[in-house]
Parts: C-alpha cells; structure tokens; sequence
C-alpha cells in the first residue's frame, strides 16, 4: 500500500458512520511525511510563528518551514514579514540568530544589504572594487524572496506555494463565527507562554485537542465541573473543528478579583468557550476573558513541539496586579495539555502496529476528528 491508493483514501473520505481512519503510514512512515509536507503544509495556510516573538521594529529571527529555511521580521512600518533566509546573489544564509537589525539585513558573504520590507539596498563592488552598481544588476528586481503571509490572532500564517486563495477567504467562516472576538487582545507576558515537546505525529494533537469524548477519563479535575454533557461539536468541513462548552466559569484569585472580559461580547459567552483546530496546524481557544493559541511545530513524522502563547483583553490585565491569576491560568491549561501528551504518545505508540486499520470513528462522538481525517485526505487526493 502506498500514499496513493485511492481505495484507501476513499475509505477516509466516506461519511463518519461508514469510514476508517487515515492508515499508519500517515503517522510514521519518513515518505509520506515528506509528501505531507508539500501537500498539506506547502500548499494551504499553516501557522508558522507567533508576531509577538519579534515585538519591536527591526526585530528578525530564522525559522525553517517544510524544510525551507525562513526570516521573520518586523519592519519600519511595523508589518510583520516573512522572507526566504537566501541572499539573492548567491543565496547565503542571511540570518543565524533572532537578533535586531540596526539599518540593514547584511548578507556577511559579499554584503549584500537589505531592509526589513526585503527590498535590495547595497551591493558594494557589484561592478568591480569601488564600483556599487551595474546596468546589469537591477536592485528593484533582486528583492528578498517573500512568502505570503498574514498575522491573524497573533498567529503568523504562511503559504509556501504561492496557490491557496487568500487568508481573508480561507479564514472566513471561523472569522465570522469569531466575529465578535475581532478586536485587540494583549499577550500576557513571559508567564503565559510555554513549548511542550511531544512524541508523536502533529496530527494526532489536533485530533485530540478537537474532541471532548476523551474529557471524563483524561481530564477528571477539567471534567469534574466541565462534564461531556456540557459539550457540543463544531465541524466545518474543509476548514476546522473542534467543540465548545456551555460551563465555562473559571476561578483564579480567592478575593474575588475577575479578570476583564473582552468588550461587546453577547451573552453566549457568559458561560460559553469554544475550541477549535484550524486546519492544517492552530489550535484556538476563546472565553469571555481570555484566548490562547497553540501552535504545532512538526519535528518529524513522529515528533511535535507545541507552542502554547495565552492573551488578555487589557493592559492591565498584563500587569503586576494580576501576575498570580495569570500564573494561575498558564499552569491551569499546562496541567491540561500535560494530561494529553500520554494520549497523544499512546496512540504514536499504537500506530507501529502493522495491522491497526486507522480506527473507527464513533458517529456520535468523533465527527470533528473525522473531519480533520477527511481534510488531509482530500489534500492528498489533489496532490
């Protein structure tokens, strides 16, 4: 059997009652995985990094994506970008480290020079010692190369192959659906950002991450006041999914203090939070009074870093005065996703099994994972 077996992947795409799940190979083998790279990474919108790592102007750092090797950088007009890391005279790495850049990006081969928008500014003795230009050397032409890119919920999503329709559209129904948390949010700082290193295939974390079946048995202090019951499923085809809860009522100080809630927020959100996988690799959260991203990193066919960044309503809810509730909210959901990491290394673990035939998917419960499993599959289809 191969990736390109037809008959396989028509079993993913059948209806959630009828089909099974994508085959071991998805998870393990290094082949597949390279395709994956192209077919599902390369060729949609996947979240790359988060714009608060580089949060000041001419702030860049280098960051390899489907094995390209990439620069983020704030420019002057405070735009975050993303460049292809390759000088354009004979494609030296640019950049090595996340550092500032004061004036311009130096090519340090023959000091080629470039701004932050990647335009060519500098090339010192292009037309012989003391000459800095030649008729033939058109800087206007010689830019960076640029990936498309857009900065949504601090998230900074990218597409390498230049042929998905635009974000705006990509990203239009969870926009809407979201609407009303289109508006700014404040990161919390240094004590609201932590990684997790997991062993096992990215796919895996957003199945996990879009289905509440598994809270009773791995989340018992989330599910002690959050019950499945309090559940509902969020599909939407070809884009994302995930579930929401109708509970949502979080505790975090002993003197009564709330954190603010984001302004103009019907009454949904009162007790509401919803979770969704925004397909191929972001996984969002959204309450009345704070947000979260996590973003998946995939190391390799069986190795995931997931970024988790968390965000308030207000400035002050990012100061001093609130350290001990936002302390307390970051270790609340790390308990949570540590509480995953045995689930999501389980199932790695299980799909070295030769025989193990990609599951089957229980039509009550397991529609949003069902969901993503169609999606790649599709990906591969057209690939």
């Amino acid at each position: 059997m191969t990736v390109f077996d037809k008959r396989i992947l028509e079993n993913v795409t059948r209806p959630v009652s009828e089909a099974r799940g994508l085959p071991n190979n998805f998870y393990t083998d290094p082949e597949t995985y390279e395709l994956e790279q192209r077919a599902v990474m390369a060729a949609t919108w996947a979240g790359l990094s988060f714009a608060s790592y580089v949060p000041e102007i001419g702030d860049a750092m280098p960051i390899t994506f489907c094995g390209s090797p990439l620069i983020v950088a704030r420019g002057d007009d405070n735009q975050v970008r993303v460049f292809l890391n390759a000088c354009r005279h004979r494609g030296m790495i640019l950049l090595e480290e996340k550092r500032k850049i004061e004036g311009a990006l130096r090519c340090p081969y023959h000091s080629w020079c470039y701004d932050l928008k990647g335009r060519l500014r500098a090339t010192p003795h292009v037309g012989g010692p003391g000459q800095n230009s030649h008729k033939e050397i058109k800087r206007d032409e010689l830019g960076l190369i640029e990936i498309r890119s857009r900065v949504w919920r601090d998230v900074i999503f990218v597409n390498m192959d230049g042929k998905a329709p635009e974000f705006d559209d990509y990203a239009l129904t969870l926009m809407d659906r979201w609407k009303e948390f289109e508006q700014p949010m404040v990161h919390g700082g240094p004590d609201s950002s932590f990684k997790l290193n997991l062993k096992t295939n990215w796919k895996l974390a957003v199945e996990n991450y879009c289905e509440s079946y598994h809270l009773p048995w791995i989340h018992p202090g989330l599910n002690a006041y959050s019950r499945l019951e309090d559940h509902y499923d969020i599909v939407e085809p070809n884009q994302f999914s995930g579930q929401g809860t109708v509970v949502y009522n979080p505790s975090l100080s002993d003197d009564g203090r709330k954190l603010t809630n984001f302004p103009g927020l019907s009454d949904k959100w009162d007790t509401g939070a919803e979770y969704i996988s925004f397909f191929p690799n972001v996984l969002f959260g959204v309450h009345r009074d704070h947000a979260f991203a996590i973003l998946l990193e995939s190391t390799g066919p069986q190795s995931t870093t997931e970024h988790i960044e968390l965000y308030y309503a207000t400035e002050e809810m990012c100061g001093d005065a609130y350290s001990d509730m936002r302390v307390k909210n970051a270790a609340m959901w790390k308990e949570i996703f540590i509480e995953d990491i045995g689930v999501v290394e389980g199932m790695q673990k299980g799909r070295q099994g030769n025989l193990f035939d990609g599951g089957k998917f229980s039509p009550a419960m397991d529609e949003p994972t069902h969901c993503f499993h169609d999606w790649v599959a599709r990906r591969f289809e057209a690939a």
